[in-house]
């Protein structure tokens, strides 16, 4: 009897006979980090054509992007927690099949609210899937050193997606439309899901704590509240009561996290005593405004290359190159660097070289020439390339190795919270590029911004951060 497609299904998702080698594994690893990154790029490029194709503003654009960073906020420590639970390997299969049904409802949505809605369905599948990535290589790659240069590589090949993004975008979207940006996910989720059964051995905690479902409830409830708040006082004005409810709704939920967390103990979904590590603590606030600032300041860069400036998406995406090729280029070199001298020198050189860069922004003006945003690319890209494997080797050095899990979820969820809050007010600042004079004003706020954010993180690098990379000890949280 022939096999059914079912059949073949379920043979392809059989775990491997015998165990794959560590850098099979981290070849795997490295294709979901890139599904999840490229996903951020090319709806970046295609922001515009989504707003005339499905008739919304700016508010509208800011949630089709942040439908999908606070999903992957609100559950990426359930999401590393269950995979410690019940095995990365099944979490991480599942969260490739969530991505790309979510995919494939975006290229379809009619409306805007059709779309932000699959938009949180990739984000959940996304949430699944990224840490599960961290925490496969860190189980592959036991020794710090060679962990941290695995990051690195992790880091490097997941950047790619970064200059990829916008040329494959501005491709797709100039010959077929905005849908296909979200389509072309369909058919690379269907390989990476096949190969990543065929490799990925099951791992599992023996210990790992329970599920904390009110812990996750709260913090999307406080996630939604506060995104919404910036949304909404963007469009109507920082007074206006749907945005003072949520506003008062982000506080409550705030303090009833607390309380709540501070009650389950081990089993909170942040288990405090996590917070009482400095080092941990300094690497995911760093992390945080990392994405506070890059995808916050490249919400407005987008409009403002093909709204004020007119480029068409293709000619965009090939204007960040610039920008994004350091970043991937930088990756693994920066996690050799840090595998050699630590986090601290790499994260902190890193933050101030970007901060240059994002300050070089309010040079940009509407007729601006491309030579005045190049040295502002190529600084903050620069920068970026060093700073990501630091600041992740470093949150993962922090913790005990059973920890990895969450320790990756953690620093994770720290740049996806920074991600959406960094697009809600830098949307909210700038406003509708139709208002060129308005626009540019806040743009340059956003920059500015983002740039004193950096610099201050790299103060906190500096103090916090470790000059080497040790193994932390095994025991406690």
């Amino acid at each position: 009897m022939a096999d059914t497609p079912l059949t073949l299904l379920k043979r392809a998702v059989r775990p491997a006979a015998r165990p794959a080698s560590p850098r099979g594994v981290l070849v795997v690893m490295c294709a979901g980090y890139f599904l999840v990154l490229l996903d951020v790029t090319i709806v970046n490029v295609a922001l515009p054509a989504i707003g005339a194709r499905l008739g919304t503003d700016v508010g509208g654009l800011q949630w089709v992007v942040d439908g999908y960073a606070l999903a992957l906020a609100a559950l990426m420590l359930t999401s590393g927690t269950a995979g410690d639970r019940h095995g990365h390997r099944r979490v991480v299969l599942a969260g490739l099949a969530v991505f790309g049904a979510g995919s494939l409802a975006c290229g379809l949505a009619p409306t805007a609210g059709a779309l932000i809605a699959a938009r949180v369905a990739q984000g959940v599948g996304a949430a699944l899937l990224l840490p599960g990535t961290l925490a496969v290589i860190g189980r592959a790659f036991p020794d710090p050193a060679g962990r941290a240069r695995a990051i690195g590589v992790w880091a490097g090949v997941g950047s790619l997606a970064l200059p990829a993004g916008p040329l494959l975008g501005g491709v797709l979207v100039d010959c077929l439309g905005w849908r296909a940006v979200f389509l072309v996910n369909v058919p690379i989720v269907l390989v990476a899901l096949v190969r990543a059964a065929a490799v990925v051995p099951e791992s599992r905690e023996e210990t790992a704590r329970p599920l904390d479902l009110p812990g996750v409830v709260l913090g999307a409830l406080l996630l939604l509240a506060a995104t919404y708040a910036f949304i909404e006082g963007g469009r109507s004005g920082p007074a206006a009561p749907r945005a003072v409810t949520a506003a008062v709704v982000a506080a409550a939920a705030l303090v009833a996290l607390a309380v709540v967390e501070s009650c389950r103990g081990d089993d909170a979904m942040l288990p405090p005593a996590l917070l009482k590590r400095p080092a941990f603590d300094a690497a995911n606030t760093a992390a945080g405004i990392m994405n506070l600032g890059t995808l916050g300041t490249l919400f407005v860069l987008m409009l403002y290359l093909q709204s004020v400036q007119g480029r068409s998406p293709l000619l965009a995406g090939l204007a960040l190159l610039p920008l994004f090729t350091p970043l991937a280029v930088l990756g693994p070199l920066g996690g050799r660097i840090t595998s050699a001298i630590g986090a601290r020198l790499p994260a902190t050189a890193g933050l101030l070289v970007a901060a240059a860069g994002l300050a070089l922004l309010v040079r940009a003006h509407a007729h601006s020439g491309y030579g005045v945003l190049l040295p502002a690319f190529l600084l903050w890209g620069t920068g970026l390339g060093l700073l990501t494997p630091a600041v992740v080797a470093a949150a993962v050095a922090a913790v005990p190795p059973e920890r990895s899990g969450l320790a990756s979820a953690v620093n994770n969820t720290a740049r996806q919270t920074g991600g959406a809050i960094g697009i809600a007010v830098a949307g909210a600042v700038a406003g509708s590029a139709a208002d060129q004079s308005r626009f540019l004003r806040g743009f340059h706020a956003v920059a500015l911004g983002s740039a004193g954010l950096y610099a201050a993180a790299a103060l906190l690098a500096l103090a916090v951060l470790p000059g080497a990379l040790l193994p932390a000890p095994a025991r406690g949280d």
